[in-house]
This record gives C-alpha cells, sequence and structure tokens, in this order.
C-alpha cells in the first residue's frame, strides 16, 4: 500500500491540510475547512487536473471539520484515496515547542502534556493546534502521529543571543527568552538556496525572510539559524498585516492607563489591529493593500514603506550576524506585486553587496524558474521563491517513522526532545 501522509495546520477557526503520497511525496491534494465553529463552515480541496471541490458542511470544533476532511478524501467520486486507502502518518504543526522540542517528535501521552502546558505561552496557536492533534488522535487512533514545531529550528540561537536583557529570574521561572517562529519556512528557504548555490547547506551563510500576513527574517549561519526577528512571541520583530512588531516596551502601560484597558485588551490590539492595518485604519488582505498602495491609496503606501524601512533595517543587522552572507532569500508572498515592498526594502544596500536588477525583481513571479534578481555584479545573491512548510512537515513525518530521525533535525540543528 502507498505510504498516504496527511499533514494539518489548525487556527482558531480553520484548518489547512495537504495530502502527500508515495515515497517521492506526490501532492495528492490539499485544501482547508473555513470558518469552524462560528457558523458558515465550508471545505474546499484541490487535486491537480480536477475543478475545485468545495462544499458547505456545518462543523461545530475541530473534531467536526477533520473528520469532514477524511470523508472528502476518501469519498468515492471526489476523494483521492483510492480504493479506500488509509492514511499512513499525520503529521501536526505546533507553533510552540518551548526549550524541551528541538526536532520532530512522535506524539505520546507525555507530549500530548508539553504542548498542552505550552499553551500559555502561544495561546493563539497552540490552543487550535491542540485541538486538532485531540480530534486526530481519536480519529486516527491506530497511526502515528508527529508533531512538527514552529520553533525548533531556533533552538540553535546562542544562549547571548535569545535572552532579553531582563531578570535572570524571569528566564528561569516563566521561560522568558527568544523562541523564534515560521520554522519551517526558515528551513525550507534555506536548504533551497543552498542548492541553487550548489552548495551543502552548512557551507552556506544566508539571510531568509518569510513574507506573508505574518512576517520574519532569520540569520542562518553554516545551516543553522543563529538568529530571527520573531521572539518570546510572534508579536516581536518586523511590521506584520495585523501585528505591531517591534515597538518601545514603555507604550503598552501607558496606552492602558490614557484608555482605561487591560492587558489582555492591548495585547488583542498589539496582535489583530495593529501593523499595516493599523496604519491604513482598516484590514485588508495582503493582496489588496498591496494593489491600494500601488493604486495610489496614501495611508496603504504608508504602510508599505513604514513595512519596507522595519526590514531594510533588519536586513542590515543580519547581513552583519550572519555574513560574509552567501545569499538573501524571499519567500514568493501571496501576490505578484510582493515586487515593491522588496525593491523599498532593498534599495541603498549596494554598499553591503546587495544589488538588484529591477526590471528582474518585477517579473520573477512570471518566471519561476529564474528565481535570482541580483545583477551579476552583485556580491550577494537575491533568490526569490515560493516556500513549501508543509513539504518539510512531511518530509519530518516520514523521517520521524521510518528511521527514528527526522530530516530537518538531520540536515541542521541539535537532535533530540
Amino acid at each position: 500500500m502507498p505510504m498516504h501522509i496527511l499533514t494539518l495546520t489548525c487556527w482558531k477557526f480553520s484548518l489547512k491540510f495537504r495530502l502527500f503520497s508515495g515515497e517521492n511525496l506526490r501532492v495528492a491534494a490539499w485544501g482547508a475547512v473555513e470558518r469552524i465553529e462560528i457558523g458558515g463552515t465550508h471545505i474546499s480541496m484541490a487535486v491537480n487536473g480536477r475543478e475545485l471541490y468545495c462544499c458547505e458542511h456545518e462543523c461545530a470544533d475541530h473534531h467536526g471539520a477533520l473528520e469532514l476532511v477524511l470523508e472528502t478524501l476518501a469519498h468515492p467520486e471526489y476523494g483521492v484515496l483510492e480504493g479506500g486507502g488509509d492514511i499512513t502518518a499525520v503529521g501536526h504543526r505546533v507553533v510552540h515547542g518551548g526549550t524541551r522540542f528541538s526536532r520532530s517528535v512522535v506524539i505520546d501521552p507525555s507530549v500530548r502534556a508539553s504542548i498542552r502546558a505550552l499553551e500559555e505561552l502561544a495561546p493563539l496557536h497552540n490552543v487550535p493546534n491542540n485541538k486538532g492533534i485531540d480530534a486526530a488522535m481519536e480519529l486516527l487512533p491506530t497511526v502515528p502521529h508527529v508533531a512538527f514545531f514552529d520553533t525548533a529550528f531556533h533552538q540553535t540561537i546562542p544562549e547571548h543571543v535569545h535572552l532579553y536583557p531582563l531578570p535572570y529570574a524571569w528566564f528561569e521561572k516563566y521561560g522568558v527568552r527568544r523562541y523564534g517562529f515560521h520554522g519551517p519556512s526558515h528551513y525550507y528557504l534555506g536548504r533551497s538556496a543552498s542548492a541553487l548555490l550548489g552548495k551543502e547547506p552548512e557551507q552556506c551563510n544566508l539571510v531568509t525572510v518569510h513574507v506573508e500576513n505574518g512576517m520574519s527574517i532569520c540569520a542562518i549561519r553554516q545551516g543553522i539559524s543563529v538568529d530571527t526577528s520573531m521572539g518570546f512571541t510572534p508579536l516581536e520583530g518586523l511590521v506584520m498585516g495585523t501585528r505591531s512588531g517591534d515597538i518601545d516596551p514603555g507604550i503598552p502601560p501607558y496606552i492602558m492607563q490614557k484608555l482605561n484597558i487591560t492587558p489582555q485588551e492591548v495585547d488583542a490590539i498589539l496582535n489583530l489591529k495593529s501593523g499595516s492595518s493599523g496604519i491604513v485604519g482598516r484590514m485588508l488582505s495582503r493582496r489588496r493593500l498591496l494593489e491600494a498602495a500601488m493604486d495610489g491609496d496614501r495611508r496603504c503606501l504608508l504602510a508599505l514603506e513604514l513595512e519596507a524601512y522595519r526590514l531594510k533595517k533588519y536586513i542590515g543587522a543580519y547581513l552583519a550576524v550572519a555574513g560574509p552572507v552567501d545569499a538573501l532569500v524571499f519567500s514568493a508572498g501571496i501576490s505578484d506585486r510582493e515586487w515593491l515592498p522588496r525593491q523599498l526594502a532593498l534599495e541603498g544596500l549596494e554598499a553591503m553587496g546587495v544589488t538588484i536588477d529591477l526590471t528582474a525583481n518585477r517579473t520573477v513571479h512570471a518566471a519561476p524558474g529564474l528565481p535570482d534578481i541580483a545583477v551579476p555584479a552583485s556580491r550577494v545573491r537575491v533568490f526569490v521563491m515560493p516556500t513549501d512548510e508543509e513539504l518539510v512537515i512531511a518530509e519530518d513525518v516520514r523521517g520521524t517513522v521510518q528511521g527514528g530521525v527526522p530530516v530537518s533535525s538531520a540536515a541542521g540543528g541539535p537532535v533530540g526532545a
């Protein structure tokens, strides 16, 4: 029977899935269940060579949503598990692994307890991640379930980098330190860039930029993460779609007094009503923000300029941290208009060895086979490529189940949980 690995990413009101089949991990299907718990729930599933399948079906919780996914994958008419094939293993994306997990692990009662204990460090993420794990282990009790941690790739960050200049007891008692996130994306971008450079990952120094509604940057030296912009939570770092990124820590208590709001309320504002959305004054998708900025919307353009300026500062710092750098690597994002913030962020970095071809930067989305947008004379190559976090998770699941060693840990970073 062929191997079928199902990867799951669960958020508060949604569940994203992808099914990989065979030893070459061919993508058999991918999709999402949206609006879980809040009504109007629907599933969409894409299969190469077929029309997009969509169906409305109310799901009161993640258990019902995953049950719908499994029924859809196995459906005799529009499913992909031919002949009633079974799921071989499930990979669960878990955002926060704390300091315990530096690699993917098979989920057992001890691992489940540890993930649940970490909910207070990432309540917006680990809580729905745990709901997905609970549902999957109940619906698929006989197959191995593997947890892939966003934070694991960054466990190689040195102590003097991951510590904050705060009372040391906060680190000892409460785990206050830099953890970093978007691990599978930075890992994928780093390994792909190494292949383009014709080098082993351990021979490469890179700066990788994950571009999406949530953004982060990572300094990779000799194949391992040595610094990253997200910290104790995903709130720190770059300007994002709804997250503020770095701000003066004196602002929250000041605003709490002025508006007479609670810590929970100011935390919600910083996570859900700040970033580009805060500057624009309304929540926009990444695609719509870029379109509006290019159409001349002053506030949208201002938001992009603020985002690009912050990114430029981080790139400059990380070129120094990871240097001498072989390549700067951007994930492609979700819009062909990502060329604008890239151009704004990279302008003026010629003295640091980064010189881009403006035409190549604008057209790279139309020519995915030519990801290098740097001019030939640029000392640092600049790659733009799609990221593939789910593939990294699936490879780790296969490695963990078959050989006991996750691929991402074997290729770089400490092994051990």
